[in-house]
């Protein structure tokens, strides 16, 4: 479980990356997934990642903050369904709104959630090189 952790952490980290470097890119591929079948498929993404983080969480080096975080991105899919498409698409309209700089920013925190899961995942007895 701790190898999906480490890939969920990676891809956060390319998301990151891809927001900070083409932020319309993001807000194009939110503005695809903005629709019923798109919201549902997010919602089993995040109940499947906060999973991953809950089973990862025993082997990890932060195994409180894999378990809250967790919980949270379970609560976050479950409530991405009744959050609605209209909703949706005025947070992401919101965004799109504010610029490049609100949209690099909340980028950056991708990356520094996504590299804080990867060193998390690698375990509390990796030995130092």
């Amino acid at each position: 479980m701790t190898v999906v952790a480490l890939l969920v952490g990676v891809a956060l980290i390319l998301e990151g990356l891809i927001g900070m470097t083409a932020p319309g890119a993001l807000l194009a591929a939110g503005r695809m997934v903005v629709n019923p079948a798109g919201l549902i498929a997010a919602a089993v993404i995040r109940v499947a990642i906060g999973g991953v983080l809950l089973g990862a969480s025993r082997a990890s080096r932060f195994p409180r903050f894999f378990q809250v975080l967790g919980i949270f991105v379970i609560a976050a899919g479950l409530a991405t369904p009744v959050f609605g498409v209209d909703r949706a698409r005025a947070v992401l309209e919101w965004f799109a709104a504010q610029g490049g700089a609100v949209l690099r920013i909340d980028a950056a925190g991708a990356i520094v959630l996504g590299a804080f899961i990867v060193y998390g995942a690698r375990g509390s007895n990796v030995k130092a090189l």
